[in-house]
């Protein structure tokens, strides 16, 4: 109803497992199906759902997300961009950073504000849908060691939003945000990934005469051992997904694990291979192409993206096992 094929959850994972695993360029599109996407069927009203959602089932449009800012990041409900109600619209000014493609260029942004500035720490925030060709809206990219280019510093000044772009109630968009990190931590077969580099390191191992070393082999071992733990986790929040639910907690589990994998196969793998690991996929001399140096780059910001690891924790602390906040 909404462009796309209607197919399940489970088909998606399956698609996205072996998309990861064979290491598919990730472009700007994956926001558009993780997070963003599944918000407006939830949350936007029906003129909204029929104008934003058919160019994204297309891959027509690229969005990019507003959320973190120089002193807003793993704490978001600090945030101060503000948006100033006008009655027919809004007027925002603020600044947000890491904002991944806002230079692909992205079309529309998802953007986390404040409406209320009285309101207490959590409310008083709205989303609004922004389009980035609105006069006012300023880019500037950010390099990072990584790899491939994707953050950048947005700057809103003035920037006029019609009320139709309102996302959810006013005021009322902690909610969405939740429900939006829940989507996205969910919405990346990373252990699929870690599962191939684990592969490539067995297949080394036996074509090297490494795979009967017993410190080789704990080490392989442990590494599946933890990947067979995290697509486990991540398909019980699928499980959820699929009974229409939103796995909050469970995605935060799975996010974990999924973390702590990818990093924990980089930093084996780099063992494991010894100083020609850090050769770069032009050195032919580097092993397997240089697919654990790559790895490794890709994966040092991995425990900080979609909330931190100590974000993370406190979910599983407070949602789920009912613990208070910390002091």
């Amino acid at each position: 109803e909404h462009g796309g094929q209607g197919a399940s959850p489970w088909l998606q994972t399956v698609l996205r497992e072996e998309m990861w695993a064979h290491e598919e360029p990730r472009g700007p599109q994956y926001m558009n199906l993780n997070y963003i996407g599944p918000l407006l069927m939830r949350f936007g009203t029906p003129d909204q759902q029929a104008r934003f959602l058919p160019p994204m089932a297309h891959g027509e449009v690229i969005w990019c997300q507003g959320f973190s800012e120089p002193d807003a990041g793993s704490d978001l409900a600090a945030l101060a961009t503000r948006a100033q109600d006008r009655g027919d619209g809004f007027v925002v000014n603020g600044r947000k950073i890491w904002t991944s493609y806002a230079d692909a260029p992205a079309d529309w942004c998802l953007l986390l504000v404040r409406t209320d500035p009285a309101a207490e720490r959590h409310h008083g925030i709205s989303v609004l849908l922004v389009d980035m060709a609105t006069p006012g809206i300023t880019v500037r990219p950010i390099d990072t060691l990584a790899g491939p280019h994707e953050f950048n510093e947005v700057t809103f000044d003035d920037v006029e939003v019609p009320l139709d772009c309102l996302l959810g109630p006013r005021h009322g968009g902690w909610e969405l945000i939740v429900a939006g990190l829940t989507f996205e931590r969910a919405g990346i077969a990373r252990y699929a990934r870690a599962g191939r580099i684990i592969e490539l390191l067995v297949e080394w191992a036996n074509a090297t005469g490494r795979s009967g070393d017993p410190q080789v082999r704990a080490a392989l071992a442990g590494l599946r051992v933890r990947y067979e733990a995290a697509r486990i986790l991540n398909h019980r929040t699928v499980s959820l997904q699929a009974a229409g639910e939103v796995p909050s907690v469970e995605a935060s589990i799975a996010r974990i694990h999924n973390g702590q994998l990818e990093q924990l196969v980089s930093q084996v793998g780099l063992e494991l291979l010894g100083p020609a690991a850090q050769l770069g996929p032009d050195d032919r001399w580097a092993p397997l192409a240089g697919a654990v140096r790559r790895h490794w780059a890709r994966n040092v910001p991995t425990t900080i993206a979609a909330g931190t690891l100590e974000i993370q924790k406190n979910v599983v602390a407070q949602r789920g096992l009912g613990l208070p906040k910390p002091r």
